[in-house]
C-alpha cells in the first residue's frame, strides 16, 4: 500500500470517529460509523491472505448489520417523535440501538465475530480494532445512557467478564487471547456507564494505554501462538520481562496500573448498594487472571536460559520497542496517582 493510500485510510479512520463523537444528529452519527467501517476494511484485507479476506468479510457483515440496526432505530424514533436528536430516544429504539452498539463492541452474547476477526488480522490491525474502534460506539452509548435500562448494562457487563475469562482458559493464539481480554475489559467498562462516566473514560484510557504496548511487543517478537512465546526469553530478555508485568497489569493485579480501574469500579458498585455484583465481578476476573498467568508461565518458566544453535534475533535487528517505553512505564506505575486521575 502506497504512503498516500495509507495516509488517506488513517485520516478517514480518525475523521469518521471524530464525526461520530461530535454528532447530535442520528444521520451524521450513522455516516461516521459507516465511514469508519469502510476505512477499516482495506486495512484488514491488506495482507492478501485468505484469513485476512475472511476476517474482512466477517468484520463487514457484523458492522453493516449493526449500522443497519442503528439506522432502523433512528428512523423509527424520527417517525414517532419528528426529530433526529441522538439524546432523545424512545424505549424501543433505545433497545435496538444498544443492541447494535453491543454488536460493534463485541460484547457478550454478540462476541463471536470478534476473536475470529482479530485472528485473521495483523498484529497492528488487531491493535486498532481493539483500541481506536471502540471509541465511536462508546460515544453513542454515552449519549443514550439516560434512556438505557441499568439492569441490561449490568447483566451484559457481568456476562462479558465471565464468559471472556472462561473461554480464554484454553486459547493458544495470542491475538485471540487479546480479543478475549478486550471483551472482558469492555464488560467492566459497560457496568459503569449508568453510574460514573468519568470512571468509564478513565477505564477506557487505561485499557488503551495497556493494550498498545502489549500488541507492539507481540509484533516485535513475532509471537502468534503461546508456543512462540516459549522462545521469547532467548531473544529479547528485557522485553519478555516487561511483557510479563504488562500481562499482570491487564489481569488487574496490584500494585500495577491495571488494578486501578477495577478497584474504582468495585468501589463504585459497592457505594450504589450493589455489593453482590461487585463480588461477582471480582470473582469473574480470576479466570482472566489465570489466562494471563498461563501466558507468563509459558513465557518465563518453560524455557530456561540457554544458548541456541541458531542465530539470535537480537543480533540481526535493532530493538524496536524503545518507542513504546513511555507507554510501558505508565502501564506499570500509574497506581500511585489514582486520586489525581479520578478527579481530573
Amino acid at each position: 500500500m502506497s504512503p498516500y493510500t495509507w495516509t488517506f485510510m488513517i485520516t478517514s479512520l480518525s475523521t469518521s470517529t471524530i464525526l461520530t463523537m461530535s454528532s447530535h444528529h442520528w444521520l451524521c452519527a450513522w455516516i461516521g460509523l459507516e465511514l469508519n467501517t469502510l476505512s477499516m476494511l482495506p486495512i484488514i484485507i491488506k495482507p492478501s491472505h485468505p484469513r485476512a479476506t475472511e476476517a474482512a468479510t466477517k468484520y463487514f457483515l457484523t458492522q453493516a448489520a449493526a449500522a443497519a440496526l442503528i439506522m432502523f432505530s433512528s428512523i423509527m424514533n424520527a417517525w414517532e417523535t419528528g426529530q433526529w436528536m441522538v439524546i432523545d430516544l424512545l424505549p424501543i429504539p433505545t433497545a435496538i440501538t444498544t443492541l447494535a452498539i453491543f454488536i460493534k463492541l463485541g460484547l457478550v452474547p454478540m462476541h463471536f465475530w470478534y476473536p475470529e476477526v482479530l485472528q485473521g488480522s495483523t498484529m497492528y490491525t488487531a491493535m486498532i480494532i481493539s483500541t481506536w474502534q471502540k471509541i465511536a460506539p462508546l460515544s453513542l452509548l454515552y449519549l443514550i445512557m439516560l434512556n438505557n435500562p441499568t439492569e441490561i448494562l449490568l447483566l451484559v457487563g457481568f456476562l462479558s467478564t465471565l464468559i471472556a475469562g472462561l473461554v480464554g482458559l484454553n486459547q493458544t493464539q495470542t491475538r485471540k487471547i487479546m480479543a478475549l481480554s478486550s471483551i472482558s475489559h469492555m464488560g467492566w467498562l459497560i457496568t459503569m456507564i449508568p453510574f460514573n462516566l468519568n470512571l468509564v473514560t478513565l477505564t477506557l484510557i487505561m485499557y488503551i494505554i495497556i493494550t498498545i504496548p502489549m500488541f507492539s511487543m507481540l509484533n516485535t517478537m513475532t509471537t502468534n501462538t503461546l508456543k512462540d512465546l516459549g522462545q521469547a526469553q532467548l531473544y529479547t530478555p528485557a522485553l519478555t520481562t516487561t511483557m510479563m508485568l504488562i500481562l499482570l497489569s491487564l489481569g488487574g493485579l496490584p500494585p500495577l496500573s491495571g488494578f486501578m480501574p477495577k478497584l474504582l469500579i468495585i468501589k463504585t458498585l459497592t457505594n450504589f448498594k450493589l455489593t453482590l455484583l461487585a463480588t461477582l465481578m471480582a470473582l469473574t476476573s480470576l479466570p482472566g487472571l489465570f489466562m494471563y498467568l498461563r501466558v507468563n508461565y509459558i513465557t518465563t518458566l518453560t524455557s530456561p536460559p540457554k544458548t541456541t544453535n541458531s542465530k539470535n534475533k537480537w543480533r540481526l535487528k535493532s530493538n524496536g520497542y524503545k518507542n513504546i517505553t513511555p507507554l510501558i512505564t505508565t502501564t506499570i506505575m500509574m497506581l500511585p496517582i489514582t486520586p489525581l486521575l479520578l478527579t481530573m
